[in-house]
């Protein structure tokens, strides 16, 4: 399966560019970025035949078989479009858009073109990840009674740029950040329902969120909670999965072992992120057009969790169904003065 990047920005360097050329059955054959110099530079750098300065260019390269859109979550939709036109597979990095509309219309264009789609929430495939989820299966902590999440930053400090520009990220940390939990939550218990939410901006000089807080119900009906806060004066990241037998904590971003407590005991489980942590999803994806497997990230799973963003979003932002980075100053959650 041959490869092309659109986008080969900080995050292709070393989480996700690697896996392309080290999996089976894959190959990395050509690369692009509006700069190029820059695309020269990594492909260069990693060993890449071709590059482009111009993203039709690659996408049009009778060589490459499917693309892989690494850019800020505003240019997924319009990249997508272009490659489902195209005839060719697409793997689109996370948040999959700046809404659930703009899923909508990335999964229908496929869907029309009977083409696959995958987004790149690569912690379904990562091994202190499938850990919790033989856990569950297993039934090691009984029946699931509660699920909670709190993750905590002191994002108000730094400077986000694209991160925290509605326009181009859709959102602030919570879609950048916020949704690899989310999309976590919906493969070890989801999907999820019921979801209520709150946002507001607090402490931070932009104008997109800094907290919101959700509740939900996972697949099996149990309660659960996620509270995130990215202008805080400390650090946390605690995922507790609660059941009638025992609990399984763990970090969602840091390299804590996974916790699992029950009546024997407490086990602990050490289990470090390989050296390019999207390699073992992009394995599912080559596998899956392969014909020899399948990917557990698709676009229909990462729509899920941007509906989910949106629902809890709505309130902060006046509606989430049209273009709402270009009408700031309607936003009704916007913290005054």
């Amino acid at each position: 399966m041959r490869w092309g990047i659109i986008g080969c920005g900080d995050v292709t360097e070393v989480k996700s560019g690697p896996g392309f050329r080290k999996a089976t059955g894959s190959q990395l054959v050509a690369v692009m970025r509006r700069n190029g110099a820059l695309a020269a530079d990594y492909a260069k750098r990693h060993g890449v035949p071709r590059w482009y300065d111009d993203a039709d260019k690659l996408i049009a390269d009778p060589e490459v078989d499917a693309v892989y859109v690494a850019t800020p979550p505003d240019t997924h939709e319009h990249y997508a479009l272009k490659v489902a036109a195209a005839g060719k597979p697409a793997y689109v990095e996370k948040p999959m858009a700046r809404s659930a509309a703009e899923c909508d219309r990335m999964i229908a264009a496929f869907a029309r073109a009977k083409l696959p789609l995958y987004v790149a929430y690569y912690r379904r495939r990562l091994p202190r990840f499938l850990k919790v989820e033989e856990l569950l299966k297993s039934g090691g902590i009984g029946r699931l009674t509660g699920v909670t999440y709190r993750l905590t930053e002191p994002f108000h400090r730094k400077d986000g740029m694209w991160r925290i520009d509605a326009a181009s990220a859709g959102g602030g940390h919570f879609l950048d950040v916020g949704s690899h939990a989310l999309d976590l939550l919906d493969y070890l218990v989801g999907p999820l329902s019921g979801v209520a939410g709150h946002a507001a901006n607090l402490a931070s000089s932009y104008a997109v969120e800094d907290a919101v807080s959700l509740t939900f119900r996972a697949a099996n009906g149990a309660p659960g909670t996620m509270a995130c806060n990215f202008a805080s004066a400390t650090r946390d990241d605690t995922v507790r999965l609660t059941g009638t037998e025992g609990e399984v904590t763990f970090a969602v971003f840091g390299p804590d072992p996974v916790k699992f407590e029950h009546a024997g005991g407490v086990e602990t489980f050490d289990l470090p992120h390989p050296p390019h942590v999207a390699q073992p999803l992009i394995q599912t994806v080559v596998d899956d057009l392969l014909g020899r497997g399948v990917c557990p990230s698709t676009g229909e799973s990462a729509r899920r969790t941007s509906l989910i963003m949106d629902q809890a979003l709505s309130s902060y932002y006046g509606g989430r169904e049209d273009a709402f980075w270009t009408r700031p100053e309607t936003w009704p959650g916007r913290r005054k003065g």
